[in-house]
């Protein structure tokens, strides 16, 4: 499944999103919260973030290709939705506010897609039919 090559690649980028977590907790010797760091603020913030977008993104992009969605499109909104959680990464953990409004923008843009994508290939037939 072409799928599977996007959920890796949203798996990496949670996992270094949390071991910087845990890097930074283990530096500053806190256990909950941020301590008030900052910058284990911003690791938390960024994480959470990513939590909040990559699960319900791949889901969509795992139901595009069960609906029978080309791999050009799958490919397409994948790489879309990596290069957007790149750059969103890469702006609040730098305070880039362009790079941090490009990830946003983009990262809402490939999740619109996704659910188009999805909407037209869903299999109506199916859906409205009422034989049991």
């Amino acid at each position: 499944m072409v799928s599977s090559l996007y959920i890796v690649f949203s798996a990496l980028i949670l996992l270094k999103l949390s071991l910087e977590v845990i890097k930074l907790r283990t530096q500053y010797q806190v256990t909950y919260g941020d301590g008030g760091f900052c910058e284990l603020q911003i690791a938390i913030r960024v994480q959470g973030n990513a939590i909040e977008y990559i699960p319900i993104s791949m889901l969509l992009l795992l139901m595009m290709e069960m609906n029978g969605a080309p791999v050009w499109a799958i490919h397409i909104c994948g790489l879309i939705f990596i290069i957007a959680r790149i750059l969103h990464y890469f702006g609040l953990k730098h305070r880039e506010r362009t790079w941090r409004y490009f990830g946003r923008i983009t990262t809402f843009s490939s999740m619109i897609l996704m659910i188009l994508v999805n909407i037209y290939y869903l299999p109506w037939i199916q859906i409205f039919s009422f034989d049991l």
